[in-house]
């Protein structure tokens, strides 16, 4: 079988089922072997018998008999089931390795009677204790010829059947961790169903006045739970129903498990709904009643049941026995309301696991079993047959409320809810309004505008009159966030206060550590350059004397023929040459005397009696610098990616055959040149994958920030990726991203090939793809949930929500970027694009105008050392639905129109955050108020009187003008506000004419005036700051 099984867990399970038969608890002590056989019956869901092999192996196995013995387990199956039972399988001399008695596979013969195989798990019960008695599951009965001769063969041989059900489900009803957590993953899921599908679908019914079949509203429940938007990121294929959806109303009320939908309308009156999700193969359930327009009456009793849920949750504790808890619970209900004493239910709820309901431990008068820490219950309230005073039909006189959770006993204190669906009446009521009763509503209501009117009432549950819109909720919210991030940055700033950042300086080398170290050739004594290999030291003379030079300190060299002689430039590295940023700290004494550049010159031509020319020793000299200056470069570069190198710990290989393992897998980044495929497997503390040709890399479980699932849906690749807390080496280079991915279809496209619609080969290439895309989806799933068990879910893979995706360009491409759970991350294209959401400390939009369709979005962290992140060309169409997903992750963010330059604005805050903060923080980057076209306003208007100085014969004329000017504006808005309109109405032709026609004449009067004041003489100018007629 390709699945594999979780041995550590299938020891520890059996091992704890033994303990507890050694121990002698109840009816263990009366047995000597435990007998659980499993037939196939596809109509039974729920069995004590495939419980518990769910509960062992993770899976169910039909037609296979299981014998536990005192000092033996038998296990007989078909062949391929024995197969996989292998993996727990072990040998007699290993029999306490892990605590349990030696495991006996027998493989089922199909065409024979078996006897052999059942003559020998017989003999395994005989020598087991006393070989009398065996403890059977006694409600179970499975059809089949294979059950029925096995049956007969135990029957013949005149064994005492004991009934082992409710202690065995005892013992199965405490969970572990890993199961708690698998119920609470279902709860989530039950919870989202209910309060984002079947709520948000009554209430549309409801506001529409719909009529709708139970059985119709329960069937569309059941196909919710295969969108994966209702899911909380769970896989469909780990999910379902543990009963149909059971919804009823309109006076016909069952409050039991076992009933069904009927086919009636739904009545708007109190609307009862059961419903209960498996994942994993553990159960969860909910029950809540919906009340359309209740009276005042239904409400009380309403609330009274809300009161004794309560009640019930403190009676709930570790130790306590199930009679005194439902004792105390009606002792309660007798107390304050004795007349609903035969209205509440007969029981008050069950435990829950791998069964949806547990018999044995149902909450009654006789349960005689206590609580234990790790139990989980479905507690289930109720009042039936309640009769409805202000009824008018029979739908409405009679009514049931019922309510149910899922519910964790704690180790102290009272039980705790895990499902989270609220039950208070604000949230459970639906309250109606008559068109009527509307019309003398002063404020309209935005949220029905949006649902739309019923012919009959309009739907106002949990909304008010003056609820805001999303983007008015969005900023309120925002505008916490931004007190928020404030506060937190001076907080943080304030522990960060001690430590300062030292700035690296550049490493001194030292040639020789004493005189004698300098070689002795003779090149040297000859005063010709000698390159010293072994110490990487340039030997030079210098005015005659043999000076060496480490060759850091060499910048570049260059060498040019010139006429007759050679030239060899040496340059050195200074302060003042280009080293890049904060050069003058490179150096331990920047103040010392240094030598920026020498140059040699040596003849081409050949002395006679020597052998060489004399520029051979700059020819040589130049090609070994150069050698040692590369050697030493790539040296260098290779000790500067291990810097930060965190080392790790050992990979801890775990020898089993049956690890979780994927093949044919690519690696990114590439270990050599060319790309090759490997095997990624998953053993004790971490990942290992090896390439074809034995190159190794190994990832720590506890190295890993964030693990991905990229699905193929839409892609071209499905990738595991892997984003490191601290960077690993291989292939001579530092990353924190490594990714493990497969090709699902052709990425090139042969553009030369004939291409038809309808040609066979296409549409078999497409059938094929699709199947391996479906192939490889199953595998790797199946690969991640294998690594969730074995690491016990602390390390869990985050899917991007696809939805939620937009196109942006982090790099120079633009690509898809989808967020997680806690991270944005782009991990199809190369170089990968990951965020870590906890490490934001704002986001800021730029660019954001009407005219442009893209804009900048610009990410701050925390660490404000840190460059901040810029992705680019974001299309606007996208700028809400991001703002939305912030303001969901509660994190702050900005917008503006211009782009900004932030390099200097994280420098001026790292250098005096103090400041930055006293100044108002991060509030800069809010867009500003509404004063500064008043303020404009008024600077226009004094800067008119000022420059404006008329003179004294206009002051007469132009003060009876101004005066009437001014009668007649006045009187004209006047009468436009008295007409009582919002919008100003413009002028027609025919005013607009008459007006030029009176400037025109009041222009040539001026003409005039200026002309007969010329005539007459010079006038004296009174400074005036009257205003200038328009």
């Amino acid at each position: 079988m390709a699945v594999s099984l979780d041995k550590e867990a299938c020891y520890r399970r059996l091992k704890r089922l033994y303990s507890v038969w050694r121990r002698g608890d109840d009816e263990y002590s009366k047995v000597d072997a435990i007998v659980v056989s499993v037939g196939v019956d596809e109509e039974i869901v729920y069995a004590k018998s495939t419980a518990l092999q769910t509960w062992l192996f993770g899976y169910e196995l039909t037609d296979t008999i299981m014998v536990f013995c005192e000092e033996k387990i038998v296990f007989m199956a078909s062949k391929k089931k024995v197969e996989f039972l292998k993996q727990v399988a072990n040998t007699k001399g290993s029999e306490n390795a892990n605590g349990i008695p030696a495991v006996t596979l027998l493989v089922r013969e199909k065409n024979e009677s078996n006897k052999a195989n059942f003559d020998k798990m017989i003999e395994a019960i005989k020598d087991s204790k006393n070989g009398k008695t065996i403890g059977v599951f006694g409600k179970d009965k499975f059809p089949g010829e294979f059950m029925k001769s096995w049956n007969d063969c135990l029957n013949k041989e005149g064994l005492e059947k004991v009934d082992m059900s409710a202690t065995v489900a005892y013992t199965l009803a405490v969970k572990e961790d890993g199961e708690l957590n698998a119920m609470k993953k279902a709860a989530i899921i039950t919870s989202e169903v209910f309060n984002k599908f079947f709520k948000e679908r009554v209430m549309e019914i409801v506001d529409a006045d719909e009529k709708v079949r139970h059985s119709k509203l329960a069937e569309s429940v059941e196909k919710a739970i295969e969108e994966k938007k209702y899911l909380a990121g769970a896989d469909p294929s780990t999910v379902e129903m543990c009963y149909p959806p059971i919804i009823q109303s309109g006076g016909n009320y069952n409050l039991k498990f076992s009933v069904v939908s009927d086919k009636n309308h739904m009545h708007f009156g109190a609307i009862t709904c059961a419903m209960g999700i498996r994942y994993k193969s553990y159960c969860s359930n909910i029950v809540r009643t919906l009340m359309v327009d209740p009276p005042q009456e239904m409400q009380e009793k309403y609330n009274f049941l809300l009161q004794i849920e309560e009640e019930l949750l403190k009676e709930m504790k570790n130790g306590a026995k199930i009679s005194d808890i439902y004792q105390n619970v009606m002792a309660f209900v007798k107390q304050d309301k004795p007349e609903l004493l035969t209205k509440i239910t007969k029981n008050l709820g069950f435990a829950m696991g791998i069964e949806f309901r547990e018999g044995s431990l149902v909450i009654n008068a006789k349960n005689q079993y206590r609580l234990k820490k790790g139990m989980m219950f479905s507690i289930n309230l109720g009042f039936s047959a309640m009769e409805n005073k202000e009824g008018k039909t029979p739908e409405e006189k009679t009514y049931a409320l019922f309510i149910g959770d899922t519910v964790q006993i704690n180790e102290d204190g009272p039980a705790s809810v895990i499902t989270t669906v609220k039950k208070k009446i604000k949230n459970v009521g639906i309250f109606l309004k008559n068109e009527d009763e509307e019309e003398d509503d002063e404020v309209k209501d935005e949220a029905e505008d949006l649902l739309g009117r019923g012919g009959k009432a309009n739907l106002l549950t949990e909304r008010t009159r003056n609820e805001m819109t999303s983007e008015e909720k969005r900023r309120t919210h925002q505008r916490e966030l931004a007190h928020q991030l404030n506060e937190e940055a001076k907080r943080r700033l304030t522990e960060n206060r001690g430590e300062q950042q030292s700035q690296k300086a550049r490493k001194s080398r030292d040639s020789y550590k004493n005189p004698s170290q300098m070689p002795k050739e003779s090149d040297i004594r000859d005063m010709k350059i000698y390159i010293d290999k072994k110490y990487e030291t340039v030997i030079l003379p210098v005015f005659g004397i043999a000076t060496p030079f480490h060759i850091a300190t060499i910048k570049n060299i260059s060498t040019s023929v010139e006429g007759d002689y050679t030239y060899l430039r040496i340059n050195f590295y200074c302060p003042g040459s280009a080293l890049g940023r904060n050069e003058g700290n490179l150096f331990p004494n920047p103040e010392a005397t240094f030598v920026k550049e020498i140059t040699y010159r040596a003849s081409n031509l050949k002395i006679p009696g020597e052998l060489q020319i004399p520029a051979t020793n700059l020819q040589n000299a130049f090609r070994i610098i150069k050698e040692v200056q590369k050697r030493y470069k790539t040296r260098e570069a290779e000790e500067k990616e291990k810097e930060g190198i965190v080392k790790q710990d050992s990979l801890v290989i775990n020898l089993n055959r049956s690890n979780p393992k994927l093949k044919d897998l690519y690696i990114r980044p590439n270990i050599a040149q060319k790309r090759m495929q490997g095997s990624l497997e998953a053993h004790v503390n971490g990942f290992r994958f090896t390439s074809v040709r034995g190159d190794k890399v190994d990832i720590l479980y506890n190295n890993i920030k964030h693990s991905i699932f990229q699905p193929c849906d839409g892609e071209m690749i499905i990738v595991l990726h892997f984003h490191l807390k601290n960077a690993i080496m291989f292939g001579k280079r530092r990353h924190t991203d490594v990714q493990f991915y497969t090709e699902v279809g052709e990425i090139t496209t042969d553009l030369g090939k004939h291409q038809h619609m309808h040609d066979r080969d296409d549409l078999y290439a497409e059938q094929l793809e699709r199947e391996m895309r479906h192939k490889l989806k199953t595998a790797f799933k199946n690969f991640i949930e294998k690594v969730e068990a074995l690491t016990k879910e602390e390390l869990e893979f985050e899917v991007p929500f696809r939805d939620l995706g937009f196109n942006g360009a982090p790099y120079r491409s633009t690509c898809m970027l989808q967020p997680t759970s806690s991270s944005l991350v782009n991990v199809t294209e190369w170089p990968p694009f990951v965020v870590t959401l906890d490490e934001v400390e704002l986001v800021h939009f730029e660019r954001v105008q009407f005219h442009l369709k893209n804009f900048d979005m610009v990410i701050v962290y925390k660490d404000y050392s840190k460059k901040v992140t810029m992705i680019n060309a974001i299309p606007v169409a996208s700028l809400d639905p991001i703002k939305e997903w912030l303001n969901s992750c509660d994190l702050k963010y900005t917008e503006g129109v211009q782009s900004l330059n932030w390099s200097k604005i994280m420098k001026t805050i790292v250098d005096d955050p103090e400041g930055f903060f006293e100044q108002g923080g991060w509030s800069f980057l809010e867009p500003e108020g509404d004063g500064s076209e008043v303020e404009e306003h008024d600077s226009e208007s004094e800067m008119e009187d000022e420059t404006f100085n008329p003179t004294d014969d206009d002051d007469e004329v132009e003060d009876e003008d101004s005066d009437e000017d001014y009668s007649s504006e006045t009187e004209e808005s006047a009468s436009e506000e008295s007409l009582g309109s919002e919008e100003e109405s413009g002028k027609d032709w025919d005013e607009l004419e008459e007006e030029a026609r009176r400037a025109d004449r009041e222009y040539q009067e001026e003409e005039e005036d200026t002309m007969s004041r010329k005539r007459k003489g010079p006038v004296i100018r009174i400074s005036s700051k009257k205003k200038r007629r328009k």
